[in-house]
This record gives C-alpha cells, sequence and structure tokens, in this order.
C-alpha cells in the first residue's frame, strides 16, 4: 500500500525555519508535497521556491503582490498567487491540508494559526508568540476539534520530547509523572557569556550579531 505524502501548507517560507523546512520536503518527497506557501515581503525567494515546488497556492503581502502576480504570469507557474489575511486563512484550514508550519515573526501569522487549530490541522508551530498571546484559547479550540499543536522551535521541542505525551504515556498528567516545572535556559546569543554588569555597554548591533544564525533583527533579540 502507497501513502499519499502529508500536504504541507508552510506560513513563513521565506524565512530560516521556512527555508529550513522545505529543504526536509525536498529530501522526502515520499513523504511530503507543497500545498501552499506563504511570504509577507520576500517576493523573489517565494518566487523561486514556488517555481521548485509548484504549490497549489501562494501569499505575498499586498505591497508585493502586483510585481509578483506579474512575474508569476510571465514565468506560467501554475501556482495561484493571493494576497492579504483571508487568503492565509483558507490556506491554513484547506481541507486538502494535513500539517501546518507556522513561521511567520509575531502576531502577523495568529489568525491563520488559529484558522488550522479550529480546522482540526496539525499544527507545527515555530511561531512562539501565538501561545504567549493566546495559548489558552489556541489549546482549548484544539482540544474542541481534535487539532494538534506541536512545538517545532528546538529547545521547545526538546522539552516537548522528555514529557509523559512524547513518550506515550498520553493520559499521564505531568503531576503524575513528577514534573513541577519546566525550565528553558539560554542556549546561545552573543551575550551567553557576558556578565551582567556589562550588558548596559552594548550596542543593538551588537545584539542583533548572532554567533550561529543569521535570523533578523526582531527574532535575535527575543530570543
Amino acid at each position: 500500500m502507497t501513502l499519499k505524502p502529508q500536504a504541507i501548507t508552510l506560513l513563513g517560507a521565506t524565512g530560516s525555519i521556512g527555508t529550513q523546512t522545505l529543504d526536509v520536503i525536498a529530501r522526502h518527497p515520499k513523504l511530503f508535497s507543497v500545498f501552499a506557501l506563504s511570504a509577507e515581503s520576500n517576493a523573489e525567494r517565494l518566487f523561486k521556491q514556488c517555481r521548485q515546488f509548484s504549490p497549489r497556492y501562494a501569499v505575498i503581502g499586498e505591497a508585493a503582490y502586483p510585481a509578483l502576480k506579474s512575474r508569476f504570469d510571465n514565468a506560467q507557474l501554475q501556482t495561484e498567487l493571493l494576497s492579504g489575511t483571508a487568503a492565509l486563512n483558507d490556506i491554513a484550514r484547506a481541507d486538502e491540508v494535513d500539517q501546518v508550519v507556522a513561521a511567520i515573526v509575531g502576531g502577523a501569522g495568529l489568525h491563520a494559526i488559529h484558522a488550522a487549530v479550529v480546522a482540526g490541522k496539525r499544527v507545527l508551530l515555530a511561531n512562539k508568540e501565538a501561545l504567549v498571546m493566546t495559548g489558552n484559547l489556541l489549546l482549548k479550540q484544539a482540544q474542541q476539534t481534535g487539532a494538534t499543536i506541536l512545538p517545532l522551535d528546538s529547545e521547545h521541542n526538546a522539552l516537548f520530547q522528555c514529557l509523559p505525551v512524547a513518550q506515550g504515556f498520553r493520559k499521564k498528567s505531568l503531576a503524575e509523572a513528577g514534573v513541577a516545572k519546566l525550565l528553558l535556559t539560554g542556549s546561545g546569543g552573543p551575550f551567553r557569556q557576558t556578565p551582567l554588569d556589562e550588558l548596559i555597554h552594548k550596542t543593538p548591533e551588537q545584539a542583533c550579531n548572532h554567533p550561529t544564525w543569521n535570523m533578523g533583527r526582531k527574532i535575535s533579540v527575543d530570543s
């Protein structure tokens, strides 16, 4: 019996998490297929991704839409290009979608994540802000719809793998497993070895200069 590849909607396809996700998909074409991609402004990278993976839909920010639509038409891409919040919601909850990778920074992807949870999707969450802002709402909604929310970010995923549910004990609570508290420690960054009394002298440029990853100003500082 041949299994059908899992259809993936990737929210935030042009960032670090998005490009890594597509790298995994490219290496496992029998397991995954790309249903839809989204980006806010990186039209050049989104165009190349659509040409490589041929998703059914792509969503771009409204400012970048006209020029990119012209490029799609000229290249005769089979991907349908859309724009706007409603389009993001639609590609997140589409019946054909099996999993949604949520890698949009900040609150911009919140509505689409909620749409995926309401539709009962498996949501791979790299966007921590969604749980910080509306964690209770999303988790309650997931219980009602049967959606699964899994942490994709490295530290959170490592913790998740240690929890009872990831070990196969689905009906065992944290308290029953002897877990009283979860701690996330600093795993890197430019100031990891910097004494506290020296932090006041550091500049924004130094704060954004992550020694390992090129994540952009916001994520570098948030991390």
